[in-house]
């Protein structure tokens, strides 16, 4: 067997996000469908993180194993001319066997953009939430950077739709760093978060405190009262997916095959 990594760019707005779903247009199962024509396998395609619907992504991470010969130069150019152009394959690597996309991730960044201008530009609408009214910027910068260092987040997390697994799962996470940022033509707000992993609808959640923040409906502090209370009613809403863009995973380089 040889094993392969794949880096993956895609516009999420037409697809039911990453996970295979039946009947339904997904990430995973495009590229697995393409996989298993070029292979003559059934391929399994793990990725580093499970996008909603809407999600996109410029480096998505995933892996493979096959016992074709193909080599990865082969692999990514076949698969760019299979795919639909809405997803790309930026690049292909051969690992060793021990490389997993998810298990191997020593962390992700998320960037979430706002655009503050009156009229969305229409080449950028599908990637950003249109805000155009008044926000306190200053005090968003302020909460954004709340969030960096290890933290309970289960006030800014969905539910796993069982209240059994919500009771079990682990909701402490370290977040390496936290910023927003405006951009520099000044028509855009920019929140940039890195971290080890992330819960279902944390980033999204997270915005949508920010945005209440901004608004006046919370300050700052509040957020370190919202990691004590553990309560998602209390945080802010679940911004749209179509901000949202998986930037970034990064691996050990030792996973590479020499």
């Amino acid at each position: 067997m040889r094993y392969f990594k794949l880096t993956i760019a895609y516009d999420g707005t037409d697809f039911h996000g990453w996970q295979v779903q039946t009947n339904r247009p997904t990430i995973q199962g495009e590229i697995a469908s393409v996989l298993g024509r070029l292979t003559q396998e059934r391929v399994f395609l793990h990725g580093a993180g499970r996008t909603d619907a809407g999600v996109h992504a410029l480096g998505q991470v995933a892996n493979f194993k096959t016992a074709s010969t193909l080599s990865a130069g082969e692999f990514q150019r076949a698969l760019n001319a299979l795919l639909p152009p809405s997803i790309r394959i930026v690049g292909c690597d051969e690992v060793g066997p021990t490389f997993h996309a998810r298990w191997s991730a020593r962390g992700k960044t998320y960037r979430y953009r706002i655009y503050r201008g009156k009229v969305v530009p229409p080449m950028i609408w599908r990637y950003v939430l249109h805000y155009p009214f008044p926000l306190d910027e200053e005090a968003m910068r302020d909460g954004a950077r709340r969030f960096a260092g290890v933290h309970d987040f289960a006030s800014f997390a969905a539910s796993t739709g069982s209240e059994d697994d919500d009771q079990e799962r682990t909701t402490e996470r370290d977040i390496f760093s936290s910023e927003l940022e405006r951009s520099t033509d000044g028509e855009e707000l920019a929140f940039t978060v890195s971290g080890r992993s992330f819960l279902r609808y944390m980033v999204r959640k997270m915005v949508g405190t920010l945005l209440d923040i901004g608004r006046g409906k919370l300050k700052p502090d509040d957020i370190d009262r919202l990691y004590e209370l553990k309560d998602r009613s209390k945080s802010g809403p679940t911004v749209p997916a179509q901000g949202l863009v998986m930037v970034e995973v990064r691996h050990d380089e030792a996973f590479r095959i020499v």
